[in-house]
């Protein structure tokens, strides 16, 4: 019992610890690969989500101002566009829970993570900045599948899938409810549906907290 009690007091100055990194250097060079990551993830889940509804995905497009687009036909629009935010917490999520596997899923997974990323640059992504971006992101997670150390691949996932999380968070805080007024999933589901940009970013804000509390709990039940 005493082992366990260090093993989970462990994990939550390990995040506490990662969450306060994060905090502090979000604004900086360095977390900032890993904001075009998620906005990334973000453009493939509404990509996806046309697809999966029967549309075509024209291109992806990303910016360094940490803007995305999605250019389809067709799909199902409504759950296209609540794909997004969402999606990329589910991203997140996944990872999360994959960095938990054993060693050779873990493995797995960050090249698998990688080659998607190529194959969004191969068959996608189409503007300069982000066929460069995708390029570095998706051999750098191919490499780090060879080369790193299993605690150092689920160390890379979990930074990976916190970060989605967390910018899934913060994305639905600031582009919907503080700036509701924006350009964004929830206005352009507004204009569809009759329901105001506020009451989905609330019902998406909610859903994500529920999600990042429940995936937090079974990772601290499980250290």
């Amino acid at each position: 019992m005493q082992r366990k009690t260090r093993r989970r007091l462990g994990f939550l100055v390990a995040f506490a610890g990662y969450f306060a990194a994060l905090w502090t250097l979000w604004e900086t060079p360095v977390v900032y690969p890993l904001r075009i990551f998620v906005v990334l993830l973000h453009e493939l889940s509404h990509a996806l989500a046309v697809l999966a509804t029967g549309g075509s995905v024209e291109r992806i497009l990303l910016s360094p101002d940490e803007g995305g687009l999605t250019l389809a036909r067709g799909g199902n629009a409504f759950i296209a566009l609540s794909a997004g935010y969402l999606g990329s917490l589910g991203w997140g999520l996944a990872m999360l829970e994959a960095s938990m596997a054993r060693a050779a899923r873990v493995r797995w997974v960050v090249a698998g993570l990688g080659a998607a990323v190529l194959a969004a640059a191969a068959f996608y992504v189409r503007n300069p900045f982000g066929l460069v971006f995708c390029l570095l992101f998706g051999v750098g997670l191919v490499a780090a599948a060879r080369r790193l150390r299993p605690a150092g691949q689920a160390a890379l996932l979990t930074t990976l899938g916190l970060t989605s999380a967390l910018y899934a968070v913060l994305d639905i805080r600031s582009d919907i409810l503080q700036r509701p007024h924006l350009e964004s999933d929830a206005r352009l589901l507004a204009g569809m549906t009759g329901v105001p940009t506020l009451v989905w970013g609330v019902l998406w804000m909610a859903i994500a907290l529920v999600a990042c509390w429940a995936m937090l709990r079974r990772a601290y039940r499980r250290a």
